[in-house]
């Protein structure tokens, strides 16, 4: 079947779109992919319900913002797909099946026995109807329900895409989004994955909180810093490194304040040897060095953070287009990948990727 995948990360920065054709077990076709940035209009709405997300009790009503914000993704999504049809020469009818994934407002892992919660954003029913095709959409909370820590869900995709390129195991594809998450593939269809710690969100939250713009562009700021390695040291000291995998973060899981007395640009590196160092201990907590990491997600564009993965991590590391991956669209291609999944009944997450207790399938689908 031919899909249609979007993501929207937490950087909130775009919508990213990708074609596959595929059964939710082969990739038999890479279509056209693209991203549209996001209205300033859609962007403060989402931060608004981030931030009420993050005060919002267990067991009290949603707050009114989700509705709103829903609908406005929902929107941005049919803005950004309409004029990405039309500029490809497809035609709706064309897609059988539309995967979104939603804008992740708040993500808690399970903790002491009590199961997590996390909220992706998004009118599945609302873009059905306006794009007339089927979608596919809320893929983490069956998961979460279950026991599982609902993230990250791509590993199954980072397989699949790993095995198109005739790559071979043991090899790690590490995402350097807001949240930096690893998938270690073993040899078959063995795969372990968890989230390493932060990936650039930190740096994006660092950044804006002073003011000098929405993220690091091209590692400027860390670029002529230097690391305060005694911070670095007090961010790793974080219960979260201690813990067995898998595993999985907020965005907003860590605090600024241990960075407050450095300057900015010494602020920003510290976060850029965090962000390698918290990678390093992922492979040292699953005792397994594979023959490349290949870097996908916005944080590759950061040239200080493949400096620093590279200088601590135990094997070379690569960038996704160094394989002929598109670097920039694996996550909207994986949750095309993940509604042809749901669409068929095949699992999407497993006990080594989110601690289910057995493999899950996840994801529903609303009709036009």
């Amino acid at each position: 079947m031919r899909v249609l995948g979007f993501m929207t990360g937490t950087s909130l920065d775009a919508v990213d779109m990708a074609v596959l054709e595929t059964d939710g077990e082969a990739i038999h076709a890479f279509g056209p992919a693209g991203e549209r940035k996001l209205t300033d209009a859609t962007r403060e709405i989402l931060l608004e319900a981030t931030h009420q997300a993050l005060k919002w009790p267990r067991g009290a009503p949603e707050p009114e913002v989700f509705a709103q914000a829903a609908e406005a993704v929902a929107r941005e999504h049919f803005a950004a797909a309409s004029s990405f049809v039309e500029e490809q020469g497809l035609d709706w009818s064309e897609i059988d099946l539309i995967g979104m994934h939603g804008q992740t407002v708040l993500h808690e892992r399970p903790k002491d026995g009590v199961v997590g919660r996390t909220i992706q954003l998004g009118d599945a029913a609302l873009l059905a109807k306006l794009t007339g095709r089927p979608v596919a959409y809320d893929f983490r909370t069956a998961d979460v329900a279950a026991g599982g820590e609902g993230a990250p869900l791509a590993p199954i995709y980072h397989l699949a895409r790993a095995q198109a390129s005739g790559l071979e195991a043991p090899l790690a594809v590490l995402n350097v989004g807001g949240v930096a998450n690893v998938t270690f593939w073993s040899g078959g269809d063995e795969i372990a994955a968890f989230d390493t710690g932060p990936g650039n969100g930190m740096i994006d939250l660092l950044v804006q909180a002073r003011g000098a713009g929405r993220y690091d562009a091209g590692g400027r700021y860390a670029s002529v810093g230097r690391p305060d390695e005694a911070v670095v040291r007090a961010l790793l000291a974080h219960p979260y490194f201690e813990a067995p995998p898998p595993k999985s973060l907020d965005r907003y899981d860590f605090s600024l304040e241990p960075l407050e007395a450095l300057q900015l640009e010494d602020a920003a590196a510290t976060l850029v040897a965090f962000t390698a160092e918290a990678v390093k201990r992922a492979f040292e907590l699953m005792g397994q060095v594979p023959n490349e990491v290949i870097v996908t997600g916005g944080g590759r564009h950061n040239p200080e953070i493949m400096k620093a993965l590279s200088a601590r991590l135990p094997a070379p590391v690569t960038a996704a287009e160094d394989h002929g991956w598109r670097g920039d669209s694996i996550e909207a291609e994986a949750f095309a990948y993940l509604a042809a999944r749901a669409a068929r009944g095949l699992p999407i997450s497993f006990p080594k990727t989110t601690g289910v207790a057995g493999p899950m399938t996840g994801g529903r689908i609303v009709e036009p």
